[in-house]
């Protein structure tokens, strides 16, 4: 991979990192569950993602593109997990208390 190839996706990683912070902390409060919710699904394809990049590293020489492909399906994994999680639990906080009285 040539520098300026590196350098181009750095660039759009900090332009993403930087993008990323200010959008989330502009959102209110009462929007973070839905939003969560949405970022789940997205969460699943990153999933995918992973699969296929690490499918496509197996084909290469080399362990350190193996490591990184199955850490990264590893953390999209626990994000999914995890954001599924704290959704439920969230939404767990809106129920009514005592069952279904009618």
């Amino acid at each position: 991979m040539a520098t300026g190839e590196i350098l181009l996706l750095v660039f759009v990683f900090v332009i993403a990192a930087f993008l990323g912070v200010e959008l989330i902390s502009k959102v209110p409060s009462q929007l973070h569950t839905p939003l969560m919710s949405g970022t789940n699904a997205i969460s699943g394809i990153t999933i995918v993602g992973a699969i296929a990049a690490t499918a496509a590293a197996l084909h290469t020489p080399g362990m350190l593109s193996n490591i990184l492909g199955f850490a990264a399906i590893v953390l999209a994994t626990i994000n999914v997990v995890g954001g599924y999680m704290v959704t439920d639990r969230m939404l767990g906080m809106f129920k009514k208390k005592g069952g279904d009285k009618k």
